[in-house]
């Protein structure tokens, strides 16, 4: 029966069908239909908006409207017929849109050989943008989850060592970037990877800690209840404090 509830709503006069919508729907709701993005089903669209963000053109937005319930269960069956995985956008870079959406999962990080006195990578993952990664990344399945500061990526020379290393990695700012799109996006991430822990490493300047707040927004939007590590790197790039796990019990 119809209920009242946020669902997404494209405008089709901007949709170009570049597809970018489509891999960042984790329930594969939408698909590219006679050149254009469409809904394929209500029952099928949570409402959080995960894929707002892709939209080159701002052609989707997220109305409050009467439509069908979200169908978890409908969800699984249809993903069942698709292999498991939502419809993929279009090969090679879309128009007016990133290459950098394509998923890998680098094989050996920290193994690759580095330049001459320098040190090996941690990475172990691609995309590292928040907005631009996808649940079903199998990076993120049972994953201990970084959400890290730009500033601090840059700051904190031991990040390769200490914090990349066995951890799935999601780059965002929350004093330049949308606090509200990154929750729905981390929320959206949360509720279909299922991460196995969620840490916050940010610089020690009060707009930075604002991705503590993002991340608790985002559990509480996934329905998720985790304790939040936390790592406060100084702007000299030192560690001024550890808090839960991993970090009480990192050296």
């Amino acid at each position: 029966m119809p209920e009242l509830r946020d669902i997404i709503e494209i405008d089709e006069e901007k949709c170009t069908g570049c597809g970018l919508c489509v891999p960042a729907c984790a329930e594969g709701a939408l698909q590219i239909i006679d050149g254009k993005a469409r809904l394929v089903g209500e029952v099928y669209c949570d409402g959080l908006g995960a894929c707002l963000g892709e939209c080159p053109e701002g052609a989707l937005r997220v109305i409050k409207r009467e439509a069908e319930p979200f169908d978890e269960k409908a969800v699984e069956e249809l993903l069942g017929k698709k292999g498991g995985a939502p419809a993929q956008a279009p090969s090679g870079p879309p128009a007016g849109g990133c290459p950098s959406v394509q998923v890998v999962t680098l094989d050996s990080p920290g193994q690759a050989k580095p330049e001459p006195g320098g040190r090996p990578s941690g990475l172990g993952h691609w995309p590292i943008k928040l907005q631009l990664m996808m649940p079903q990344a199998p990076f993120l399945k049972n994953a201990d989850l970084v959400l890290l500061a730009d500033c601090a990526a840059a700051a904190y020379p031991d990040l390769h060592s200490k914090v990349l290393p066995g951890r799935a990695v999601a780059l965002a700012c929350p004093k330049l970037d949308d606090p509200q799109a990154h929750i729905h996006k981390l929320a959206t991430l949360l509720a279909g990877a299922r991460p196995r822990t969620l840490s916050v490493v940010h610089m020690e300047v009060p707009c930075c800690s604002g991705l503590e707040f993002i991340a608790r927004k985002a559990l509480e939007m996934a329905g998720m209840d985790m304790p939040v590590g936390r790592l406060m790197i100084s702007n000299d790039g030192k560690v001024l404090r550890r808090q839960g796990e991993p970090w009480e019990s990192a050296a």
